[in-house]
């Protein structure tokens, strides 16, 4: 499993995990718990998204281009 994402932004999170399914991209999203410890106040701890070795390029590429949109807007 390789990481394409970590933020500790639900909504981000929650954006580019609706890409990663719409591309058909089994993404598994790691410490969600962890990093919500004291309401989210330890900005070190970070939730993270992995996908598959073999998807990891494509997903990187398509988050890089839908958070790039995202934020110019």
């Amino acid at each position: 499993m390789i990481e394409v994402l970590a933020t500790n932004d639900p909504v981000k999170l929650s954006f580019a995990q609706a890409i990663l399914k719409e591309a058909g991209i089994e993404a598994v999203t790691l410490d969600e718990q962890t990093s919500s410890t004291f309401g989210g106040a330890l900005p070190w701890i970070k939730r993270r998204i992995l996908v598959r070795e073999q998807d990891a390029d494509r997903a990187k590429s398509m988050l890089i281009d839908a958070l790039k949109d995202d934020a110019e807007q």
